[in-house]
């Protein structure tokens, strides 16, 4: 009897150009060398402990089949009341709100959704890491619209340029990840017009948006009339609730929309996890955890925006998130990852490159650091710091 060699075939790859991202590469060189993580972009401390045990009376009441594929009712209904009280529009709970398995699930199946192969979805630069790989994946074409170097504020003109007619659909994020701006009323009702007259759709990724700071108000695209109509705008409770591992998170959107985002997320994950969405949807019924927030993380983005300032870094403008980007050019002339291994290696702290951000890289001399961590976590990273 002869032996048929064992052989893996080979496949063309569907991303090509993706390799092992620098988030899992500073991840692993600040745990090699000790180094404070702040380029991880998680809390490393806890929830309410109130959450949990909703969660686990959840659980202990039975909660632990399949819920209905859109999510449980009484989250969807109590996110409803959350959207109006906050911005003003009155989704059905029933046929316009979809509980997600957290932000990215909820990006990648908007875009399935209503991509198809040719069509052209902007992208905002800098941009986070899962819109171009989602983009692409449908065949669709990635188009690349810089914000305004330096401030990061959005350029309408290299926007409206970006549009042709095979435009499908525009990614906007704020407040932003990595560089921590957030967008006005102003400029907000400046896209509304932009996109008036055209059928492009919008993909809102609005996590942090319990995180904005000095008094303003996070502008939701749901609170405009003219983009909420053609808006999938999504929500994270993993970032609201300090909750990142629970991937749990929601999108809205005008019930012809979630019709489709529908049909593609009862085949990419159907439903998610069914005792915190019930943990969810009673620990929502108090508002103040999340109204809270703001005040919460101004006072560790100060704290540590502070610090920073004592050092030989510039912090720039944080008005939103939990990011704060800091321009190292004073220090090094080293490009922007080539810095980020530096200063975990010889300084202690990780941070991340804004290049990584950006298709092919583009260099500014700055780096992304995360606040959400405790205080003596802060301190010591200042304390490190401060010795560059």
């Amino acid at each position: 009897m002869s032996i048929i060699p064992a052989r893996t075939p080979t496949i063309a790859s569907r991303l090509p150009q993706v390799g092992t991202t620098i988030f899992s590469v500073m991840s692993a060189l600040a745990s090699e060398h000790g180094a404070v993580n702040l380029g991880q972009g998680f809390p490393d401390f806890d929830c309410d402990p109130n959450l949990v045990e909703q969660v686990a009376a959840a659980m202990r009441a039975g909660h632990n089949q399949y819920p209905p594929m859109p999510g449980v009712p009484a989250l969807r209904q109590v996110v409803t009341q959350k959207i109006e009280a906050l911005y003003g529009r009155r989704y059905d709970a029933d046929t316009e709100i979809t509980v997600t398995a957290g932000a990215t699930q909820a990006i990648l199946t908007a875009v399935l959704c209503c991509v198809h192969p040719g069509d052209e979805v902007i992208v905002l630069e800098p941009c986070y890491d899962s819109y171009a790989p989602s983009i692409e994946l449908c065949g669709g074409v990635v188009v690349r619209a810089p914000l305004v170097p330096g401030s990061f504020r959005p350029d309408f003109a290299r926007i409206a340029a970006a549009i042709t007619p095979r435009t499908r659909a525009l990614m906007l994020n704020s407040p932003h990840n990595p560089t921590a701006t957030v967008w006005t009323r102003q400029e907000m009702q400046a896209l509304e017009a932009l996109l008036a007259p055209t059928d492009i759709l919008l993909i809102s990724d609005e996590v942090y948006e319990h995180m904005v700071f000095d008094g303003e108000p996070h502008v939701s695209a749901s609170s405009l009339p003219g983009l909420a109509a053609r808006a999938f705008v999504i929500s994270s409770f993993g970032k609201t609730f300090h909750v990142t591992g629970w991937k749990v998170g929601t999108v809205a959107a005008p019930a012809p929309l979630m019709a489709e985002f529908r049909k593609v997320h009862q085949f990419n994950v159907f439903t998610v996890n069914t005792p915190m969405q019930h943990g969810l949807a009673r620990y929502l019924v108090d508002p103040e955890p999340y109204r809270a927030l703001p005040a919460f993380y101004q006072r560790k983005r100060d704290l540590f925006r502070e610090g920073v300032a004592r050092t030989r870094l510039v912090p720039l403008n944080t008005q939103g998130s939990y990011f704060q980007c800091v321009d190292y050019r004073a220090v090094s002339r080293l490009g922007e990852a080539d810095f980020c291994r530096w200063l975990t290696r010889e300084i202690g702290v990780a941070a991340i490159p804004l290049s990584a951000f950006y298709d092919g890289g583009f260099e500014q001399g700055i780096v992304r650091l995360c606040f959400a961590k405790q205080d003596q976590t802060l301190q010591q990273a200042l304390e490190r710091l401060a010795r560059i």
